[in-house]
């Protein structure tokens, strides 16, 4: 089965990079999914989740924002933020959801701070509900469960 080549950086770091079976993005045009030899685009990564197949291999990532390009074999995604949803910690995106509500509430703010707020609540919730969604998987055979965190 042919692969696509795969790759997503951050600022900071490359988040993940391997061959894969399948990616989807959520973008502005909402959620797409590239298969091998899909047509080039360049597109803007939408605040989500990302979800990467290899094999039987699901990997799960939460995306603030960025761009993607796609070619036939290979596709690039420049994110803002990623971060692997085993590695999200639910409170702390929590608190810092609410202290960006409440700033929103309570100051008055010019269209730059109200933007950054805004913004940051977008990728907090996102954060939240992808770690909300993976935190508890359950088995291919229905057997039971397994938490991430174990």
């Amino acid at each position: 089965m042919e692969k696509i080549n795969f790759k997503i950086a951050t600022p900071e770091k490359v988040v993940f990079k391997a061959d894969v079976d399948q990616i989807t993005l959520p973008t502005m045009q909402g959620e797409i999914t590239i298969l091998p030899n899909h047509i080039p685009l360049i597109g803007v990564l939408q605040p989500g989740e990302i979800r990467i197949k290899r094999g039987t291999e699901d990997t799960i990532l939460s995306v603030s924002g960025g761009f993607i390009e796609v070619l036939a074999d290979k596709v690039v995604a420049l994110a803002d933020t990623a971060e692997r949803a085993e590695e999200l910690d639910i409170e702390r995106a929590e608190a810092a959801k609410k202290r960006a509500e409440e700033a929103l509430e309570n100051k008055r703010y010019d269209a730059k701070e109200f933007a950054r707020l805004s913004a940051m609540i977008e990728k907090e919730t996102a954060r939240i509900r992808v770690a909300k969604k993976h935190r508890i998987r359950i088995d291919y055979k229905g057997i039971g469960q397994k938490k991430y965190n174990e």
